[in-house]
């Protein structure tokens, strides 16, 4: 045999490999599901004002519902906000029988097995979020059947998280039904509070965040975000006013992929810089960790790819001791940050809360990990009339 042979044989491809002996269960059903939100009121963010996007009216969800040979379930889901949702959905009818009949604990070669399925779409985006609903149906259901909180599965520093809402701070909304919502938010036990910026006069943002600031006089943490849409200048403009405010941090200042520019602005501003939200694979965040562009790191589990890739970015995160703050889906968050060593916080939005049967309990400042097994959630009768289209792959056990 030539060497050249004797070195391709003796390193096969990993994600090709089947299940071996050791394996005891198997996929037998799934079922796709394209579900709409509607928001009680459109929303719009700096994005909006700079005519880059429409105001914010519904969000299109993609949940996978997986069982198996032996009884054992689990639900994850992948969002969209604007567009994307229908072709998430289509795109998991495509690759979603390729899990029948695998072993549902392999669930990193499976999210490999997805990803080679689709990667004539690309490896990142619209392809890798549809991957998350799997992945994350994957997590639940071994957490499940083990009988634990995610959390708990992933091994937890902590048992409740900081928790900030943003859902109160939009710019469609008037400042005085902002402050009327940072209220409702303290009395409901939040620990921070965080309000958009980005009006094409940034005196007008300036006073509104200053507003929020003298209303909540140091009893919780402020941040603020401004949606990718000032340039570099305008952000060290205006970081530079708001520093005699001790904000939790500047989010989004600059375009998702301007590493350099966030690492400029983290190195000249005392007020912290976070961003990563937007981005979609772990290569993507090294970038800013690399360069140490931010304070804290924003990945959102649904849209970079799900549990799995999620941890590879907390690996690395930790190992450049930078904080976190997940985007979104609190439901998925909560448990990925009570694992997360380095004082995370996580986003609140009570928004998803008609899908689910159950509700997350916040006191103190803080989000706490339900006891439930799993992600700890079911979905809604109301999440099912939400449904718009529905698929079923497999036969059910």
């Amino acid at each position: 045999m030539s060497e050249p042979s004797r070195l391709i044989r003796a390193n096969p491809l990993a994600a090709g490999l089947p299940p071996g002996e050791a394996s005891t269960d198997r996929i037998e059903w799934i079922r796709l599901s394209l579900v709409f939100l509607p928001l009680a009121a459109p929303i719009s963010d700096a994005k909006v004002l700079t005519g880059r996007q429409k105001p914010l009216t519904e969000i299109a969800f993609l949940f996978a519902e997986i069982e198996t040979k032996d009884g054992h379930s689990g639900v994850g889901f992948s969002y969209s906000k604007r567009a994307g949702g229908p072709g998430q959905f289509e795109h998991a009818k495509e690759i979603a029988p390729a899990l029948l009949g695998e072993d549902p604990n392999d669930i990193a070669r499976l999210w490999d097995k997805l990803c080679w399925a689709g990667a004539s779409v690309g490896r990142s985006g619209l392809a890798t979020q549809t991957i998350a609903a799997f992945d994350i149906a994957l997590w639940d259901l071994k957490a499940k059947r083990a009988r634990l909180p995610l959390a708990k599965l992933l091994g937890a520093h902590r048992d409740s998280v900081q928790c900030y809402n943003t859902s109160g701070g939009y710019l469609s909304m008037p400042l005085p039904e902002v402050l009327k919502n940072v209220e409702a938010s303290l009395e409901r036990g939040i620990g921070g509070i965080k309000i958009k910026v980005g009006q094409p006069d940034p005196m007008v943002d300036l006073q509104r965040v200053q507003a929020v600031h003298k209303l909540i006089d140091g009893r919780v943490e402020l941040a603020i975000d401004a949606n990718q849409q000032w340039d570099r200048v305008t952000a060290q403009r205006f970081g530079k006013l708001v520093e005699p405010l001790n904000l939790l941090w500047i989010e989004e200042p600059l375009d998702a992929y301007d590493a350099e520019g966030h690492a400029t602005l983290a190195a000249m501003l005392d007020t912290p810089i976070a961003t990563g939200e937007m981005l979609t694979s772990p290569a993507e965040h090294w970038e800013l960790i690399r360069l140490r562009s931010v304070d804290f790191i924003q990945p959102d589990a649904p849209r970079v790819g799900g549990i799995t890739p999620m941890l590879k970015i907390m690996a690395l995160a930790d190992q450049a001791r930078m904080r976190m703050a997940p985007h979104f889906a609190m439901e998925i968050h909560l448990h990925l940050s009570a694992s997360y060593a380095h004082g995370p916080w996580v986003e609140h939005f009570e928004w998803l809360e008609p899908m689910f049967n159950e509700r997350l309990r916040i006191a103190d400042g803080r989000m706490h990990v339900p006891d439930r097994p799993g992600l700890g959630f079911s979905l809604s009768e109301q999440a099912r009339r939400w449904t718009a289209r529905s698929e079923e792959v497999g036969k059910r056990p």
